[in-house]
């Protein structure tokens, strides 16, 4: 590992340019897509080839600064170009981002071709800023993006609430009296300055991921924009770093894709495994739903089963069992051990029946279920036969602060609305009820 260091002494600047790209974009990146305008970044970016491709035309120099310069001149007025298709028109954001980005970027290959055709040594090299050349940078170049990454991180900071309600609730914004169209040009130009400080990293093309990617992976870890713009920054940091470490390492392959693909790792990681957004964490959370579900159906019916002769601890066999909901009899004999463990129920021969505790949680399931249809039936007026499938869903989610609500609102009904009783928890024993 520390060959690479020692063989490649220049790969401290590509890390540092890297890693600066990463903070930029990562940080700007986040209210880009809260505003649902994640295609601006790859609007921007290729509009800023027509301007790398005049500032040469004009000053015959590849200087950072020079060079830099033209593009940003170009993304800005490109931005002012989208902005003023959007207000001016009756087109939308999504047309306006086509149109310039389309416009712009075939006006830079023609600007790029011409120059490539000129008998003039210093154009050559002038294509890798379509795809990114990080092992190009050097101390200096280091000093003019963290300069500008800098001046972004600042206005940032500066202006974070504006921008924070910009994204959430314009309306809002104008309505307090803030300048709303000022402050999106100014978010707006931020963007540009971010895809500027990328286009020598990842170039034109690759842009657009480095704006979107980090904070739609810092989207799933958190709710608090604050934590997202930082987390997205430090991913998109981290994701610099190792595309960097890993272009060097393999000598030939480009350092701008290697930093994508490494942020689209973590991207992948996050949708898969963040807590409460992951894929991994959904399909929990509806495995032991579901699950539920099916436990506290098994309750209910044993309940109902129980309800003609008042006797709710006789046993019931699977046959019965499975003429209620037609279901397989495997499903149920396993929904019925996972009940015995949690010491609701209890065999008794090749039958299953109620204990004291099963019972009272089958009377809460049940209860729910009936005071739900009682308040369809009362509050919204539904005939009697719409209540029971809206009702067989909402039985597993009631919290029981809703419940007591609900039996306030409807004066502690003894029925449903099928004339049903509604039970108490702990009321009903056996046949003694």
């Amino acid at each position: 590992m520390l060959s690479l260091f020692t063989d490649n002494p220049s790969l401290w600047y590509v890390m540092g340019g890297c890693a600066i790209l990463g903070v930029a974009s990562g940080a700007l990146g986040s209210f880009a897509v809260l505003r649902r305008q994640s295609l601006l970044g790859d609007a921007l970016a290729h509009a800023a080839l027509p301007g790398l491709c005049l500032a040469f035309m004009l000053t015959n120099s590849k200087r950072p600064g020079v060079m830099l310069a033209g593009a940003l001149a170009s993304g800005l007025v490109g931005a002012m170009f989208i902005l003023g298709i959007v207000r001016g028109t009756r087109l939308k954001e999504d047309a306006a981002l086509g149109i310039v980005l389309s416009v712009f970027f075939g006006g830079g290959i023609v600007l790029l071709t011409a120059i490539q055709h000129q008998p003039n040594a210093a154009q050559a090299g002038l294509d890798k800023f379509l795809f990114g050349y990080a092992a190009s940078l050097v101390p200096g170049d280091l000093k003019v993006l963290g300069g500008l990454t800098l001046l972004v991180l600042a206005l940032l900071g500066l202006f974070y609430k504006e921008f924070k309600v910009l994204s959430f609730d314009r309306a809002f914004g104008a309505a307090l009296g803030l300048p709303m169209r000022r402050l999106e040009v100014l978010l707006t130009s931020l963007i540009v300055v971010a895809v500027v400080i990328g286009l020598q990293t990842v170039g034109v093309v690759l842009m657009a991921a480095m704006l979107i990617t980090p904070a739609v992976a810092a989207r799933q870890w958190t709710h608090s924009l604050g934590r997202m713009v930082l987390l997205a920054a430090l991913l998109g940091a981290g994701s610099g770093v190792v595309g960097a470490l890993a272009s060097s390492a393999s000598r030939n392959l480009p350092t701008g894709p290697l930093i994508v693909l490494a942020v689209t790792g973590v991207l992948l990681v996050s949708l898969a495994f963040a807590p409460r957004r992951g894929i991994v964490w959904s399909w929990l959370r509806l495995w032991r739903h579901r699950r539920k579900v099916r436990q506290e159906n098994l309750l209910a019916d044993l309940y109902r089963l129980g309800e003609p002769a008042k006797d709710w601890t006789r046993p019931c066999d699977l046959p019965a069992l499975t003429a209620v909901r037609e279901l397989p009899r495997r499903e149920l004999a396993k929904t019925a051990g996972q009940l015995q463990s949690r010491g609701w129920l209890e065999p008794a021969g090749e039958a299953w029946r109620l204990t004291a505790a099963g019972l009272a949680e089958a009377q809460r399931v049940v209860r729910n279920h009936r005071l739900w249809e009682l308040f369809l039936s009362r509050r919204l007026e539904l005939a009697s036969d719409h209540l029971h499938r809206d009702a067989e869903e909402m039985e597993h989610t009631l919290p029981p602060a809703v419940v007591a609500e609900l039996e306030q609102l409807l004066g502690q009904p003894r029925v449903d609305p099928h004339g049903e009783p509604i039970p108490v928890v702990g009321q009903a024993r056996g046949r003694s009820a």
